[in-house]
């Protein structure tokens, strides 16, 4: 639901509607403080932690690329693809998305900088860093404002309009799954709208254009001709090339969910532009923390996401080292609590299930999943039929209906 500013909708509740203003700036005081802590405590021990983790990192994939120069055999290609899927997903959560926010730049070691890193993803940093760092960050879950929700080409909302072509983001969403770091250098470069106002030609999209086009070259070339040429001897050159394929695809598929289970799970609030007009800093607090959501986990899980299983303390705090987000953790939901907001942390499978229904639910009007049941599937089906055969005026009259329909069955629920 949108929340703030927007009247609730059928079941719904403001979860914020029992804070004061007053409220609001303790809680800011409270967060403040808890980033300073870091601050002031962050030194060689973190510098100690991002570094082993790069070593890491590159001895796996190294490893990895040397065992799959001979992936013809079977046993090689299974451990080869499987490292080297472990080191590609550390390489773009734990090491590259964070070294790009900034969070190591107070080492001021210009081999591991925001302003040098080039990281291992189809998408440019550059842009990277502005369509998320930028946009993603100061705009967190903003309909209309913020294209890490929905990536662009999902119904994110209820109170955004249902249309039949909604039904297709189900497997318009599982796609950009299998092809996430192309869909990502897509939006970062915001290639949609591009389309849409006939930009296509300005001088500012072609560059930009031009350095994604670029990218992506040295990353197929890398991946799909050099590494599979070094096993030609071993006649191992099409069974790299899949490992190489599978290596990217497993990684695609695991920062999506991922990400999916940081900012859309049943739960997790968004926002309508105008609840940020002259939005304060306690105001952008409150929204980073009622717009993302926890997984659960062990400390090899935390890694694995780039400590963006702490997407709560990430938002709140984004440019602070990502192995402290564990420890500051317990003094943020304790914050949750004290003021009455909801701390959204679930292990992963569960995190993933609920973000996978929302996307499920969303795809159909308002009301549809949640009045269907076994009995009247047939009617439901042939309601969804009218529905998306017929016009607006149609769909509305249908939507009504069903709204009404839902309202009736939670005042006898109650």
């Amino acid at each position: 639901m949108t929340t703030i500013q927007k009247k609730p909708g059928i079941g719904q509740t403001n979860p914020i509607a029992h804070l004061t203003a007053e409220d609001l700036e303790l809680i800011a005081k409270e967060l403040d403080d808890i980033r300073q802590s870091v601050i002031d405590t962050r030194g060689e021990r973190d510098a100690r932690y991002i570094r082993r983790v790069i070593r890491t990192q590159r001895s796996i994939e190294l490893g990895s690329r040397v065992v799959l120069l001979a992936s013809l055999f079977p046993p090689a290609w299974v451990v080869g693809t499987a490292g080297l899927s472990i080191a590609k997903i550390l390489e773009n959560m734990e090491i590259g998305h964070n070294i790009l926010h900034g969070q190591w730049d107070w080492m001021r070691d210009p081999k591991i900088h925001s302003t040098t890193w080039e990281w291992d993803s189809a998408t440019p940093a550059a842009q990277w860093k502005h369509a998320h760092n930028e946009l993603h960050h100061n705009f967190t879950n903003v309909i209309g404002k913020d294209n890490d929700l929905g990536y662009g080409i999902m119904r994110v909302d209820e109170d955004q309009a249902w249309h039949p072509m909604h039904l297709g983001q189900v497997g318009l969403n599982f796609l950009n799954a299998l092809f996430f770091e192309y869909g990502i250098a897509a939006y970062d470069l915001e290639f949609r709208g591009a389309i849409a106002r006939g930009k296509l030609k300005d001088p500012k999209f072609r560059r930009e254009f031009k350095a994604v086009r670029a990218k992506i070259r040295r990353q197929v070339t890398k991946d799909y001709v050099v590494h599979p040429a070094l096993s030609v001897l071993t006649g191992s050159f099409l069974s790299t090339m899949a490992a190489n394929f599978t290596a990217n695809t497993v990684r695609n598929l695991w920062s999506h969910s991922v990400i999916m289970c940081g900012h859309f799970p049943e739960g997790v609030q968004t926002f309508e532009k105008r609840s940020i007009d002259g939005e304060t800093k306690p105001e952008w607090y409150v929204r980073q923390m009622l717009g993302s959501a926890n997984i659960s986990g062990s400390k090899l899980m935390h890694i694995m996401t780039g400590n963006l299983s702490h997407q709560i303390e990430h938002h709140l705090f984004p440019d602070l080292p990502s192995n402290r987000y564990g420890e500051i953790a317990p003094k943020v939901q304790d914050l949750f609590a004290r003021y009455g907001l909801d701390y959204c942390a679930r292990p992963l499978p569960q995190q993933v299930y609920s973000a996978w229904h929302k996307v499920v639910r969303l795809s159909l009007p308002n009301g549809w999943l949640d009045q269907t049941n076994a009995r009247n599937l047939p009617a439901q089906l042939k309601r969804l039929y009218q529905m998306s055969t017929g016009g607006p005026k149609v769909r509305r009259a249908l939507q009504a209906r069903i709204s009404q329909e839902q309202r009736r069955s939670l005042v006898e629920a109650a």
